[in-house]
C-alpha cells in the first residue's frame, strides 16, 4: 500500500490564499498525493500548475451545506470539468435527507453524475455527523443507485468528521466495488491507517505532509 497515493492533499477554508493553495499543490508534487482537494475558483489554476504530474485535481460541489439546487450542482460540475477538475465532491441534499425525501436525495446526486458522465469521477459526501445509523445505510444506498464512484464521510465543515465505526458502515453498505473517502479531522498516519483499515480507499485531509512525515498536523 502506497499511504501518500490514497491521499486528496485538501485546502478548502474560505480563507485560502492563492499563496496557501500553492503551497497545497508544491506538496502535492514532492509527495506524489493522489489529488489536490480545493475550491473551484483555484480548479484553473491548480491545473495549470499539476501538468505533467501524476496528482488529479479536486474539488467541491454544493459544498458546504448541499442546500443548492440539482441544477446548481449540475452546473457547478459541468463548470469544474471545463476548468480541469478530474474530480468532484459534491455535497448531498442533507435537508432532503432529513426529511426522507430520498427520491430528491438520488436526483440531486444523478444530476451531477451525468454532469461528469465520463468526465470526472464522483464523490457523494453524506455528512456522517449529521445522519443516524439508518441515513447513512439510506445515503449510501442512493448515492450506489445514483451511480456515484465513492461515498464521502463528511465535509470537515460541520459538528464532526470521519469516524472508525461510519466507514466500516459505509464500506459495508456499498460494498467493494464503490470508493469509500474518509475526511475531516484525520491528523496523522495511524488515524488514516485505521480509516483504510475500516474501509477507506481515500483519506481527505490538510494534514497529508504531516501524515507522512510522522508528526501530528492539524487535519481538516
Amino acid at each position: 500500500m502506497e499511504l501518500n497515493r490514497m491521499i486528496d492533499h485538501t485546502i478548502l477554508k474560505a480563507d485560502a490564499s492563492q499563496e496557501d493553495v500553492m503551497r497545497i499543490i508544491e506538496e502535492a508534487k514532492k509527495y506524489h498525493f493522489y489529488s489536490v482537494c480545493i475550491n473551484p475558483t483555484w480548479v484553473a489554476l491548480a491545473k495549470e500548475q499539476l501538468k505533467g504530474e501524476p496528482v488529479a485535481v479536486c474539488t467541491v460541489i454544493g459544498f458546504p451545506l448541499g442546500a443548492n439546487t440539482a441544477e446548481t450542482k449540475a452546473f457547478e460540475t459541468t463548470n469544474a470539468i471545463e476548468n480541469g477538475a478530474d474530480e468532484v465532491d459534491m455535497v448531498i441534499n442533507i435537508g432532503a435527507m432529513k426529511s426522507q425525501q430520498f427520491d430528491k436525495v438520488q436526483k440531486d446526486i444523478e444530476a451531477v453524475v451525468a454532469a461528469a458522465k465520463d468526465r470526472a469521477l464522483v464523490k457523494v459526501i453524506i455528512e456522517t455527523a449529521l445522519l443516524n445509523h439508518e441515513e447513512i445505510v439510506k445515503a449510501c444506498e442512493l448515492a450506489k443507485a445514483a451511480g456515484a464512484d465513492f461515498v464521502k464521510t463528511s465535509t470537515g465543515f460541520s459538528t464532526g468528521g470521519a469516524k472508525v465505526e461510519d466507514v466500516r458502515l459505509m464500506r459495508e453498505t456499498v460494498g467493494p466495488e464503490m470508493g469509500v473517502k474518509a475526511s475531516g479531522g484525520i491528523h496523522n498516519e495511524a488515524e488514516a491507517l485505521a480509516m483504510i483499515e475500516a474501509g477507506a480507499t481515500r483519506i481527505g485531509t490538510s494534514a497529508g505532509v504531516s501524515i507522512m512525515s510522522g508528526s501530528t498536523g492539524e487535519g481538516y
